[in-house]
């Protein structure tokens, strides 16, 4: 545990009591600082006292005890931070604070990447425009109640959108689950107002959001930082991808921001118990269907058809498939991999033999 804590300096930077509760089993040294990380670079670090930032690396037992856990330390992390070392006074995180919660997916091999830390509020930021798609919103929102972070959906880019209220409405519709949905132009300073009760003094809020989405350029509205943004393409009102790493930045408000780049993949890090949590419009509605093992698709008598947007219902059956596949075995998938081949060619040979 540290010596002393300035809570309320380290609050602007994030601190809460929640996470001070995570320290009473810290092993720290006599010197050691309170810092939080706010960027990673390949084999350094920059962490933020409060007041200012600096540069330090990873302490080799501490990298080790993440290697054996399979982590490392993410944007949101707090740590134990100590000068020494072979090069004097060099900083260096020596201890990681157990974090109050994490995102995390699964990479395109299957593995786990936890993205952010430390979270309070989710920023789930979404073209108004064409880049509007409810089914990806069904992903995200998935990945955030999953870590027990509460989402706010945000409808970027309303100025380009004839009808922003009407997205707003299919969003409640689609969701219907009572979540926050906001429409806003992020280059225009009434975001910041509409933003502002999620903003208060010791919260994190995370942006997540395909590439383009307008994330950096909200970002530089609510905090002043001078990220790189892109315009949209003609056409189809893509953004381009600008941000290449997760940072975070520091609002008038005393709120933090963690920006992130856009997710080309998003698999979730989930079992089908887990996924049943977070869908819980559907698992509710579950017990009333005529069949205990009804799988909500074409069995009679089934309650969640009936209630549930059909776009949803399709998330949902896509998720539970990505989460059996997650948990086969090796032996399963090349079981179920020659399953499918076998179909395949009784499928050309059937075809072959209608055309003679």
């Amino acid at each position: 545990m540290f010596d002393t804590i300035d809570f309320q300096t380290l609050r602007g930077i994030g601190l809460t009591q929640g996470l001070v509760a995570q320290m009473f089993n810290l092993q720290t040294e006599a010197g050691d600082r309170l810092m939080r990380v706010v960027e990673v670079q390949r084999d350094r670090l920059r962490l933020h006292d409060g007041v200012n930032e600096r540069v330090a690396q990873v302490w080799p037992t501490l990298r080790l005890a993440l290697q054996m856990q399979g982590e490392v330390l993410v944007v949101g992390d707090w740590v134990a931070a100590r000068t020494g070392g072979d090069l004097g006074d060099s900083l260096w995180a020596a201890a990681r604070v157990p974090p109050v919660n994490h995102l995390v997916r699964r990479d395109s091999s299957g593995q786990r990447q936890t993205l952010v830390s430390n979270v309070d509020t989710a920023l789930l930021v979404m073209g108004a425009g064409q880049d509007f798609n409810l089914r990806r919103l069904d992903r995200y929102l998935a990945l955030v109640r999953l870590a027990g972070v509460s989402p706010l959906v945000v409808l970027s880019k309303a100025d380009l959108c004839t009808d922003p209220r009407a997205r707003i409405d299919a969003v409640r519709r689609h969701t219907s689950d009572g979540v926050d949905v906001l429409a806003l132009n992020g280059l225009d300073a009434a975001s910041a107002d509409a933003l502002a009760p999620w903003l208060s003094e010791g919260q994190t809020l995370v942006l997540l959001g395909s590439s383009g989405a307008g994330k950096s350029t909200l970002t530089n509205r609510l905090t002043g930082a001078a990220q790189d943004t892109g315009g949209v393409r003609h056409g189809d009102e893509h953004g381009r991808h600008t941000t290449t790493a997760r940072s975070l930045h520091r609002c008038a408000s005393g709120a933090c921001i963690i920006d992130t780049p856009g997710l080309r993949g998003l698999q979730l890090d989930a079992d089908e118990a887990q996924l049943d949590e977070v869908f819980e419009d559907i698992s509710s509605l579950a017990p009333l269907c005529r069949f205990r093992d009804c799988q909500h698709q074409d069995e009679p008598g089934c309650a969640v058809r009936s209630a549930v947007p059909a776009g949803r219902l399709l998330s949902y059956h896509k998720l539970q498939r990505e989460a059996r596949r997650h948990e086969m075995t090796v032996f399963d998938k090349h079981k179920l991999l020659s399953e499918w081949k076998t179909r395949g060619r009784e499928a050309k040979a059937v075809s072959r033999g209608k055309r003679g």
